[in-house]
């Protein structure tokens, strides 16, 4: 087998995000607003498909900072109750992203 790069990284086939569409929305909570001003990290809710890489570069482009680290988590959909019915809340992907230490984010 030939490949061009030796040590290309692999894309996996399926949808091409754009940067707008791997960012939903940013996470404001108590922890993650202590995050961002001990550790200038920043805790996003990014499309379930977005790699580490998608989510660095969908970070950059729309903010114009630079990213150090990206950290993703996938959180399950856990069940939740109203009156007599149970349903489940949808799964999503989280991701905190560090910051170098020159730059900032302001959502407020």
């Amino acid at each position: 087998m030939t490949t061009k790069h030796a040590n290309a990284k692999h894309k996996p086939f399926g949808i091409q995000l754009q940067a707008h569409q791997v960012v939903v929305r940013p996470l404001l909570t108590e922890k993650g607003i202590h995050r961002a001003s001990r550790n200038n990290q920043y805790a996003f809710e990014v499309h379930p498909n977005a790699t580490k890489d998608d989510v660095r570069s969908a970070i950059e482009e729309l903010f114009n900072v630079k990213v150090t680290r990206v950290a993703t988590q996938n959180k399950h959909g856990k069940s939740r109750r109203f009156r007599n019915r149970v349903t489940p809340a949808r799964p999503w992907k989280k991701a905190i992203v560090t910051l170098h230490s020159e730059h900032r984010l302001d959502f407020f």
